[in-house]
């Protein structure tokens, strides 16, 4: 049995794209990278002063988008993820871009914290190499941020990402291309400030192998190994004959360099100081390099998804113990908010995505109480939207806090940030679920029904039932208001 993934790497310096076909064995699937593109776009570089993308970067972007978009064509969007790195995170217009953008690609782009980003490279390098029991320490210079993870096996244990990059760094330190000794050491110490932050932790974890992964490190290992200035790799004594020979020249010029490419050549100085900078804080003496980097990490974190084996579900599951969520609790709630949200929400594709959202939030929703019993859900919403959270994007985090801070109170101080009626739809059966279930008790079975014909409410009760439970009576009458107020109607009859 095989079938073919995808995944989009839209960096700050290059935009990738890698179809891979997996292919079940016995000792479980593997997957065969049977296409690539790669599209210089130096997003990074369209980055003006108050952090907003150039017209012109976006174009590049959009066209490059359009491109990968025409290969894709053909893929169920279940098989093929984007993830958008850095210069997403940091651009300032990135709300008013990011919807173009994927319409260009034709599928949703997802713009993933630093972290994360860390934990799909060390997942695609770590594919790549030979297994081993021994720490490995990876290095990503990419074109907007560095990301240092030390790793076993297929897990990373330890993940940082630092704000500096080949191509922002090659702006700043080395405008116009031209380099000299004065700005060099400038570009090595502002990279060392960042590195030692971390680096007695990382010295302290240790590590017996290091790799670089993506474009830096593999234009470095290139340019080393066939120039003839190291026969090991990357290493410290070979980078610096490669500075004093860029000196010399006063900037990169390819012709002197065997092994570079083209498009690499502007952005190689600040790659360059940025590498030095990480060997002289974390004490490496060589370095080789990963053929995975994050796009393999992405095909594989789909194939996860796809053998339901999603690293979301083990960072909810992490989560509950951390906060020590009353897991019974978060069970009840889950099966009644799904059991309403099934019952509401007609079949499609988005349909199981915010799904999957309603359930995470009902396995969260109660975390704010570790941290204040009052306006808990506020918490709740707080650590959603700032934590790491390994395998959700930005966009995952802001939409499981949307749902938990709606859970209960007031529903206007929610209004400006609901995109649409489906995530109403949803924050209903969360809302309803918590309501249900306050006595923290099993229900043999549900006592209302709910229907929703365009902004009009109707949940109907058992009778019986409302008699019974008068506390719950009453504050099903007190969500007529609240969603009044949004311009819903909510009308609470009883079942015949």
């Amino acid at each position: 049995m095989e079938h073919l993934l995808a995944a989009v790497d839209l960096g700050s310096n290059s935009f990738r794209l890698s179809i891979g076909r997996v292919v079940q064995q016995d000792g479980g699937a593997q997957i065969y990278q049977i296409d690539r593109l790669k599209e210089t776009v130096r997003l990074a570089a369209g980055l003006d002063a108050s952090k907003r993308l150039s017209d012109e970067a976006i174009d590049r972007a959009i066209a490059v988008l359009e491109r990968f978009g025409e290969r894709l064509r053909s893929f169920h969007p279940n098989r093929v993820r984007a993830v958008a790195t850095n210069t997403f995170r940091v651009a300032r217009n990135t709300p008013e871009f990011l919807p173009r953008a994927s319409q260009a690609l034709g599928f949703p782009i997802e713009v993933i914290a630093g972290r994360e980003e860390a934990r799909l490279i060390f997942s695609g390098v770590a594919h790549s190499l030979p297994p081993s029991p021994a720490k490995r320490l990876v290095v990503d210079i990419g074109g907007g941020s560095t990301e240092v993870i030390i790793g076993k096996g297929f897990e990373p244990v330890l993940m940082s990402s630092l704000y500096m990059g080949c191509v922002s760094y090659s702006r700043q330190f080395f405008p116009g291309g031209n380099v000299d000794a004065h700005s060099m050491r400038t570009a090595e110490l502002a990279a060392r400030r960042e590195i030692e932050v971390i680096a007695k932790e990382y010295g302290k974890m240790g590590w017996k192998e290091a790799f670089g992964s993506s474009g830096t490190a593999k234009a470095l290992y290139a340019i080393l190994t066939e120039g003839g200035l190291s026969t090991k790799g990357i290493t410290r004594a070979g980078m610096d004959k490669l500075k004093d020979k860029i000196i010399r020249a006063g900037r990169v010029i390819p012709s002197e360099l065997p092994g570079i490419k083209l498009e690499r050549a502007d952005v190689l100085p600040g790659g360059l100081a940025i590498m030095s900078a990480v060997f002289d804080e974390l004490g490496i003496s060589h370095m080789n390099t990963g053929d995975g980097a994050l796009r393999l990490g992405v095909l594989y974190d789909l194939l996860g998804r796809d053998d339901h084996h999603d690293k979301r579900d083990e960072s909810v599951r992490q989560f509950m113990k951390r906060y020590h969520v009353d897991a019974a609790q978060a069970a009840r709630v889950r099966s009644t908010a799904l059991t309403l949200f099934d019952k509401l929400m007609p079949e499609g594709e988005r349909r199981e995505e915010l799904r999957h959202a309603l359930g995470w939030a009902a396995d969260l929703h109660e975390i704010g109480l570790s941290i204040a019993h009052n306006t808990y859900h506020k918490h709740t919403a707080y650590v959603l939207e700032n934590a790491d959270m390994p395998g959700f994007s930005r966009d995952d985090q802001s939409l499981l806090a949307l749902l938990t801070l709606g859970h209960q109170g007031k529903l206007g101080k929610i209004q400006p940030m609901v995109k649409d009626r489906t995530q109403w739809l949803a924050i209903l059966c969360l809302r309803l679920a918590v309501l249900l279930l306050r006595r923290r008790e099993d229900l043999p079975e549900l006592p209302l029904s709910v229907s929703v014909r365009g902004d009009s409410i109707v949940v109907r009760v058992d009778p019986g039932w409302r008699v019974g439970h008068p506390l719950t009576d009453f504050t099903l009458q007190n969500e007529e208001a609240e969603w009044r107020k949004i311009g819903y109607s909510f009308e609470l009859i009883n079942r015949a």
